[in-house]
């Protein structure tokens, strides 16, 4: 379909061997959601999931998990701490994996390096620091010559509104976190006070260890612009497929994600553009191999870096990829990090695919209603209300507060975002409001 343009680089991959490494296949944080497709082509009892001791505990993991037959085993560890990796090479010398790979956004430095230590692929620990530091990835990609908003560290509300002075309006927000996590949109520096306690006081509940995380916090020139990703899976080097993804929001302070639609519907010059770019950050950390989300923001014409994930990106974008170019672009990438052939992508996506979002106000959930209409509507691929009855419904802070998600397929954009937005709407979450106290 000529109007979605092509990603040439999707017909980079060169056909090889189909035959994969033996060995377990080794994922940083748990997802269960993975393992049904995953199952598809991987070996029962083929994946290890590494996951920190207290997340195992709140998110009843073991659980969760038990059943699955692609499932080996959950190996609880602190990854997130200094010498992590390291230690875990030295407690595990035989488990020679096939692949390992980051599914959480914290697992991302600790994925490269165990890769480094059991000698398969990854994207290198030096690339992988990058990525999961929003101050040094501004620091390598501006050197490299690639646009981005004026960025400073800060560690006061004074020191937010002495930019807001020179920036105008600006965007406050963590150098490492996740989500939207902390992330608020600023105008008025009257709102500063209590927008440092609200960025600064974050709560990840089941999601993060009960030690903390360290924080830093950016204080970024606002860019006014139309937002997209780019899913890129770079090979050792080089790109073997990408394309980019529109990204819309929620209105509101808060820029949390409310729907996306791939590919983007945007011109062949911006598809290309957006691609090349991504490639060019890639290349500026020195990344190997992996697969990584890469957001931007094109303001006047020009696309600024917003900031870059080594994982496969969330919020089922990988479902809409594959639904729109009618292909498992994940076996195909985790047949590649296993040492197996790389396979070949098509040339250009078949059809248009979009996920919805929804809110509900703050408060306790009392019903959830809707789920099997949406699910009738046409074009409808997954949908999920992420809380039942008895959840607590937090004002609008990052992408953990959302309620429902929907993934729905179109011969035309409009139609395959009508469809998402048709299918969300039929999903209604009754909250009773609690005392904010």
């Amino acid at each position: 379909m000529s109007e979605h343009g092509t990603s040439e680089v999707s017909t980079m991959a060169e056909p090889g061997g189909t035959g994969a490494h033996e060995g377990p296949v080794v994922l940083i944080g748990y997802a269960g959601g993975v393992l049904p497709s995953l199952g598809k082509f991987l070996p029962d009892g083929s994946v290890i999931f590494v996951e920190e001791p207290d997340v195992v505990r709140k998110r009843d993991v073991r659980s969760l998990a038990a059943g699955s037959p692609t499932l080996r085993e959950v190996i609880e560890w602190e990854y997130q701490l200094d010498g992590a990796a390291d230690a875990f090479y030295l407690a595990h010398p035989d488990l020679r994996p096939s692949a390992v790979m980051p599914i959480s956004e914290y697992g991302v430095p600790f994925a490269a390096r165990i890769a480094e230590r059991y000698g398969v692929l990854g994207t290198g620990y030096g690339a992988a620091l990058a990525l999961r530091d929003k101050a040094l990835l501004r620091t390598i990609t501006a050197a490299a010559g690639i646009p981005n908003p004026r960025s400073v560290e800060v560690s006061s509300p004074a020191e937010v509104r002495a930019l807001m002075a020179e920036l105008g309006t600006v965007v406050l927000k963590p150098a490492n976190r996740q989500g939207a996590l902390g992330t608020r949109i600023l105008s008025d520096p009257a709102d500063v006070d209590a927008a440092w306690a609200a960025c600064t006081q974050q709560d990840e509940g089941v999601f993060v260890p009960d030690r903390g995380l360290p924080l830093r916090m950016l204080v970024e020139r606002y860019l006014r612009g139309d937002e997209y990703s780019v899913e890129m899976w770079f090979h050792e080097g080089e790109p073997r497929f990408a394309a980019p993804t529109r990204k819309y929001l929620f209105d509101g302070p808060t820029p949390v994600e409310q729907g996306h639609l791939h590919p983007a519907d945007v011109s062949p010059e911006l598809y290309r553009r957006l691609i090349d770019d991504t490639t060019r950050v890639l290349t500026a950390i020195g990344m190997g191999s992996g697969f990584v989300h890469c957001e931007w923001i094109v303001e006047d014409g020009v696309p600024y870096l917003v900031e870059c994930a080594g994982r496969m990106a969330g919020d089922g974008i990988i479902e809409l990829v594959m639904m729109a170019w009618q292909h498992d672009i994940v076996e195909q990438f985790y047949t590649a990090m296993r040492g197996g052939g790389l396979g070949t992508a098509p040339p250009a996506p078949d059809r248009w695919a979009a996920a919805w979002m929804a809110h509900a106000p703050a408060g306790e959930v009392e019903s959830v209603d809707g789920v099997e209409e949406a699910k009738a509507v046409p074009g409808v691929h997954t949908c999920v209300a992420t809380v039942g009855v008895g959840a607590q419904v937090h004002e609008l802070r990052s992408s953990w507060d959302r309620v429902a998600m929907v993934t729905a397929e179109g011969a035309t954009a409009d139609e395959a975002l009508g469809n998402a937005r048709q299918a969300i709407d039929h999903i209604v979450v009754k909250v009773r409001p609690t005392d904010p106290s």
